[in-house]
């Protein structure tokens, strides 16, 4: 099975939430396992949450979200305008209240990285669905069926 979703969202950070729920109901729809939603979802929210706070928009004004899911693991992207720096994981000291977000994804996804296509910065990370994660740790245990919903 593969399946593939491109969504472009205003450059605002309610399209964060828009981003999880398009993403969580497409990945249930496709019998995705929860855990791998859960995770994917996160990585998707990092992704974008650190293109607002960092990068420019795309020239439309706006920023895409992508996934592609194939077989046993979802790869997820997110596009902006670029910014002055790279995208990396960083190491915050315990009192930061940001620099997390890439940690997290460099926690949770198998494999990220960063393509430059002219204007435009990609950001990406691929989530394995199985009960444990690329690197190694266990996922979060799947909560009860009548409490999970997307948003």
């Amino acid at each position: 099975m593969s399946a593939s979703s491109v969504v472009l969202l205003p450059y605002a950070p309610s399209s964060v939430a828009v981003a999880r729920q398009r993403l969580c109901s497409d990945l249930q729809e496709r019998g995705v396992s929860e855990p791998a939603i859960d995770d994917a979802v996160l990585v998707v929210s990092e992704l974008l949450s650190n293109a607002l706070r960092h990068a420019h928009p795309l020239p439309s004004g706006q920023i895409r979200v992508a996934w592609h899911w194939i077989e046993d693991h979802v790869e997820v992207a997110v596009s902006d305008g670029g910014a002055a720096t790279e995208p990396r994981a960083g190491r915050p000291t315990l009192s930061s209240l940001g620099g997390r977000g890439l940690g997290i994804v460099d926690y949770i996804a198998s494999r990220w990285g960063v393509r430059h296509e002219g204007d435009v910065t990609t950001v990406w990370a691929v989530v394995t669905a199985s009960e444990t994660l690329g690197n190694g740790h266990l996922s979060a245990p799947e909560p009860a069926p009548a409490l999970r919903e997307c948003g």
